[in-house]
């Protein structure tokens, strides 16, 4: 009877880490682009990882970041850490965040990095994100996408020539070094993601 059950067992953690190996779908999402276009991690086979950013159009602490966010795309896009911008706030409550408004913002902004739109606010959910900005590192690990870094994007919204830690910066370079990530996770200071049910529930 021992013996069974350690075979089953054995069987058991080699089907499981069979299929968390093969698992890639479990952060990946499908987004309309402000181009028209669907995007989706799969689109981009030769990325080593992601740098994900929850934004928007409406907050001053996301406000503060755009240039910043076409300097990390720029640095590192072409290493195999696309930058993708995913605006989740509830359009009813912020108007400012509209689909169409996203557009403008993209232009007026020269975003040089998809910026989607999570209509349904599911991406916000399933990454567990809760504030703009807010960002997160993916990278590869046994053909699954894992986070890495969790938080802030440096540690001075308010004067970028006074930032003394650039928090997905040195992540995303400890993981092109195949090094271990320092500091994996801090808090994110900006505008709280305010979803549907939450609202519908405090009302």
């Amino acid at each position: 009877m021992k013996n069974i059950f350690i075979i089953s067992l054995f069987t058991f953690i080699l089907i499981a880490k069979s299929f968390a190996q093969n698992d890639t779908t479990s952060l990946d999402f499908s987004l309309k682009n402000v181009d028209g276009n669907l995007v989706s991690l799969k689109d981009y086979q030769g990325a080593k990882g992601f740098i994900i950013i929850f934004t928007c159009n409406h907050c001053p602490f996301a406000k503060l970041y755009p240039k910043r966010l076409n300097k990390l795309n720029k640095k590192y896009s072409n290493k195999g850490f696309p930058l993708l911008a995913i605006s989740s706030t509830d359009t009813i409550l912020y108007a400012e965040d509209t689909y169409d408004n996203m557009v403008l913002k993209a232009n007026k902004e020269k975003f040089n990095f998809p910026y989607l739109y999570d209509e349904t606010q599911s991406v916000a959910k399933l990454y567990k994100a809760e504030r703009t900005p807010q960002a997160f590192v993916l990278f590869k690990e046994n053909n699954n996408w894992v986070i890495k870094y969790n938080g802030a994007i440096d540690d001075n919204g308010a004067e970028p020539k006074k930032v003394k830690v650039d928090y997905v910066s040195d992540a995303v370079d400890a993981l092109l070094k195949n090094q271990r990530v320092l500091i994996t996770e801090t808090k994110s200071i900006g505008c709280k993601i305010m979803f549907r049910n939450q609202v519908k529930s405090s009302m």
